[in-house]
């Protein structure tokens, strides 16, 4: 990966992964391409609201078809050691197994970021760089969190294709590769209003 200013830190996955057990409790390390994100933890209601909702959404359709998908958010970590990445995607679906007791995966179907004026250039640029190079991603996802508004890159025969748009609170976040829409009025409620 490029390392574009020598203004940020950088360190390999293993040396980051030695740290994250004394991280202060309140911060959220990201490593994005070998270079760390330090954020505080916590976000506006908003962002956990619409997380929640995409995340039942995604769910609920997942089990009613019987697919082998599940979700995960937050907290579970994305881990990509070609690309010297560590990352907590606000959403994760995923369509293997996992071994117990795992702490993270490699091989997600679907990656979601909510986002927000803080993160937007980081989710839309830098992760982008870092996920479209797992080989396992069909679909990532860029929420507004301020607007019914999303964005997917679709992977289509190994290929990215363009961006698709959902625009309004009409329209429905179709996610082919595991069989989901998921209206966006569903998606913002209790954040946007009818």
């Amino acid at each position: 990966m490029n390392r574009p200013s020598s203004q940020y830190e950088y360190m390999s996955l293993d040396d980051f992964e030695e740290l994250l057990p004394d991280k202060p409790a309140d911060e959220k390390w990201e490593l994005i391409g070998g270079r760390v994100v330090r954020m505080m933890v916590g976000a506006r209601w908003e962002h956990n609201y619409i997380i929640q909702n995409l995340a039942n959404g995604i769910r609920e359709r997942l089990r009613a078809s019987g697919s082998p998908c599940r979700t995960l958010v937050e907290s579970f970590r994305l881990r990509s050691r070609p690309t010297e990445s560590s990352t907590l995607p606000d959403v994760i679906v995923h369509c293997s197994p996992l071994e117990p007791g795992a702490a993270y995966l490699s091989d997600p179907t679907v990656l979601i970021e909510v986002m927000s004026e803080g993160s937007k250039a980081r989710d839309r640029f830098e992760k982008w760089a870092v996920y479209q190079l797992l080989p396992s991603l069909k679909h990532y996802v860029l929420v507004e969190r301020d607007r019914a508004h999303i964005e997917t890159f679709d992977r289509v025969a190994d290929e990215w294709g363009g961006v698709r748009i959902f625009d309004g609170l009409a329209a429905t976040l179709e996610l082919p590769a595991i069989g989901v829409g998921v209206p966006l009025a569903e998606i913002y409620r209790d954040v946007i209003g009818a």
